[in-house]
């Protein structure tokens, strides 16, 4: 492997960067996490600390006034919010699945434009694919495209669209030639503040409560022609290959989760006494956190080897296999943040189960990771046709 990327294993600097998060993550975001759950509000002081600390969108290149940070740093940074607040750790990641699209395919300008200042802390960026009709079958898209001189002219619904209605830009998928089908779709930026934008209300759901999902409606959105992300017809190829690097940060945030349960389940059955010793002295028990224990490195271990395989691929190598690797983590991964966070739900017994305890929320907050950014249904698919093929 060339020198110019990080090693398999994380490098010192890594590991004081994992520091770093961690410290801050104990201070300001754990504290805020039950509150930020409850409430479901976005935690704009969390944004504020991460941007003071420029943890909230590690990835975008030190030319736009980034950090500059490789993937296996981005994927640290996530792991380590979501240890602490699950919903937190959607601001790195989605600003970086917003700004992958125009770090694969769009033009300089488009760069300089929206990439500085989501560096800088001043903006954040999402992601806008789904629509009601169209999860899994990405490709079955309605919304339109339809060029008008030096304009495009947008129409449609997104849904499922993490942190809209406080991220100012999306990236927004639509359809420019219908006769084309997946070769008919382009890639646009989108702004908040575009005229006919507008969002339903926030969805209510069963976890990462303080990151709004919502729809993003665009009724007449009229945008300069430039805002096209690559060349008309590519947006569905920028699509898929944006999946390629960002279920990567999906299965860094379902790490996160399952280590923090972990972690609470640890300390609680080492303190917790029945029929006169601690429940940790039991076997049943030890086995329980060894597991756990052991699919959580394994699901690590393959998402910092994704990682690294991402890096390589964003400087221009071929990594044939990066589909493969990225799906597998993301897929392992949630799958063990489930299992993990279940499992730490029942060595707490009753007190597991209620709010005052955050592993219920863990769990609540895990489930997630196995739909969002493709279903791990999907992700099998995805394997096996890249094995098959």
């Amino acid at each position: 492997m060339s020198p110019d990327f990080p090693s398999y294993s994380p490098a010192e600097e890594h590991e004081l960067l994992r520091q770093t998060v961690r410290e801050l993550a104990d201070a300001k975001i754990a504290p805020r996490a039950a509150e930020i759950d409850e409430t479901g509000e976005f935690p704009h002081d969390v944004l504020a600390a991460l941007v003071q600390a420029d943890l909230h969108a590690v990835h975008v290149p030190e030319a736009y006034d980034g950090a500059g940070a490789d993937a296996l740093a981005t994927v640290i940074v996530i792991e380590e919010v979501a240890r602490a607040c699950a919903s937190s750790s959607l601001i790195p990641a989605v600003n970086k699945l917003g700004t992958v699209p125009i770090l694969l395919s769009g033009s300089e300008e488009l760069k300089k434009r929206y990439l500085t200042p989501v560096a800088r802390g001043e903006a954040m960026f999402s992601y806008a694919l789904s629509e009601p009709e169209a999860g899994s079958d990405a490709a079955s898209m309605k919304t339109r495209a339809v060029r008008d001189g030096d304009h495009w002219v947008l129409n449609g619904t997104k849904m499922w669209i993490t942190n809209a209605g406080v991220s100012d830009y999306y990236t927004v998928m639509a359809v420019t030639d219908p006769t084309l089908g997946a070769k008919g779709i382009s890639a646009f930026v989108v702004e908040k503040g575009d005229e006919g934008v507008s969002f339903g209300a926030p969805e209510k759901k069963l976890g990462i409560k303080g990151s709004p999902t919502r729809q993003v409606i665009m009724d007449d959105v009229r945008i300069p022609a430039e805002r096209i992300i690559g060349a008309e017809g590519t947006g569905f190829k920028t699509a898929l290959a944006t999946l390629d690097h960002t279920r990567i940060t999906i299965a860094a945030q379902a790490l996160g989760i399952a280590q923090g349960a972990l972690d609470y389940a640890v300390g609680y059955v080492k303190e917790r006494k029945q029929f006169g010793r601690p429940v940790a002295d039991f076997q049943g028990v030890q086995f329980m956190v060894a597991d756990m224990a052991m699919k959580i490195e394994a699901a690590r271990q393959l998402t910092y080897h994704a990682a690294v395989k991402s890096e390589r691929a964003m400087h221009g190598e071929t990594i044939k296999d990066l589909t493969f690797v990225s799906s597998a983590c993301k897929c392992l991964a949630s799958d063990v943040a489930m299992e993990v966070t279940t499992d730490a739900v029942q060595l707490l017994g009753g007190y597991g189960y209620v709010k005052d305890y955050p592993v219920e929320r863990m769990m609540r907050d895990a489930k997630i990771t196995q739909i969002y950014e493709g279903t791990n249904q999907i992700q099998r698919v995805v394997m096996a046709r890249q094995i098959l093929k």
